[in-house]
């Protein structure tokens, strides 16, 4: 295939890897269309070439091959925004919180690449839909010490310091490195992150693993990145632009009919369709290349490819 063929016509549909956590529920699987052995699905991961879950192509002439296989033979595909990046730059997610997640913090990339070798996270929040009175934690009510955290730690009362942030359908959070978070039960989220899986958890709720441990705690690193003041809230539902930042931009469309042409000459998209049904459509008004896209279907467009939907749904969709 020529590069020119690539950047015309290629729309990939992606697989993602999943996700068993102790707190997951089972709506990706039931509302999503998404698979598991397990009877937990706490987590899909819609876009990723993270060594810890990897996106596979589903169907067409890469059927198969992981996402990241295709890149390195292509990685004109990213786009000049990606250029400044070692790595892939984004990963995206779909969280089901049966229950509480852990209270935690993750750092910047600094702090990241010398103490751990990864990429730090800053990441940001959409609310899909929740029960009535879900919230997030997001970082502290009062401003706190070093000690006094510590404290809190050992007493078993740092749930008490915490800012509980009552959530709603349709709102967004931007949750930068540094602020110490939560996503509360009963919510289903979408998230889009920077590619790191780097987490330092403070607070677990004393639950256990499968082998019936404790789960790690990480106090010395989440202190060493954690802001201690209360943090400003940075998003809220804001239209049809959910977030614009440094690491990422996210966007939502609602279609009722035929889209418009879309194309994005200096990143590839990420459409993940959040509710509906539609069909995507490749290259110019011809339609030269047709997917199905259903609730829970996740597309990469490489950079330069146009693209548009015909349809009743709604969807995200990213770019560096």
């Amino acid at each position: 295939m020529t590069a020119v063929m690539l950047i015309d016509q290629v729309i990939l549909k992606l697989r993602p890897p999943v996700k068993d956590y102790i707190w997951g529920g089972t709506r990706l699987r039931e509302e999503f269309g998404k698979e598991s052995g397990g009877e937990r699905l706490a987590e899909s991961w819609e876009l990723s070439c993270n060594e810890d879950g990897l996106s596979v192509i589903d169907g067409g002439e890469y059927d198969g091959v992981y996402l990241s296989e295709y890149i390195a033979k292509h990685p004109e595909a990213m786009g000049e925004n990606c250029r400044k990046y070692s790595d892939f730059p984004i990963l995206i997610k779909l969280i089901d919180a049966k229950e509480d997640l852990s209270v935690q913090v993750h750092p910047d990339d600094d702090y990241a690449l010398k103490n751990d070798g990864k990429h730090g996270k800053n990441e940001m929040w959409y609310v899909l839909d929740c029960e009535a009175d879900s919230h997030i934690i997001y970082g502290f009510r009062e401003s706190i010490t070093k000690e006094e955290f510590r404290r809190a730690v050992r007493d078993n009362t740092l749930m008490e310091k915490l800012n509980y942030v009552p959530v709603k359908k349709g709102d967004v959070f931007m949750i930068n490195a540094g602020t110490v978070h939560s996503i509360g039960k009963g919510c289903l989220m979408a998230e889009i992150q920077q590619n790191s899986n780097v987490t330092y958890r403070v607070y677990d709720y004393e639950r256990r693993d499968g082998d019936g441990n404790l789960r790690e705690l990480h106090i010395d690193k989440a202190l060493d990145v954690m802001r201690l003041t209360p943090s400003e809230i940075t998003a809220r539902h804001n239209g049809k632009i959910l977030i614009e930042s440094d690491f990422f931009s996210v966007y939502k469309e609602d279609f009722d009919g035929v889209g418009n042409i879309m194309r994005n000459d200096k990143s590839f998209t990420h459409i993940l369709i959040t509710d509906g049904f539609g069909i995507i459509e490749s290259g110019d008004d011809s339609g030269e290349m047709r997917l199905n896209a259903e609730k829970g279907g996740s597309f990469f467009v490489p950079a330069g490819a146009s693209w548009r939907i015909k349809g009743k749904c709604s969807i995200i969709y990213t770019v560096v």
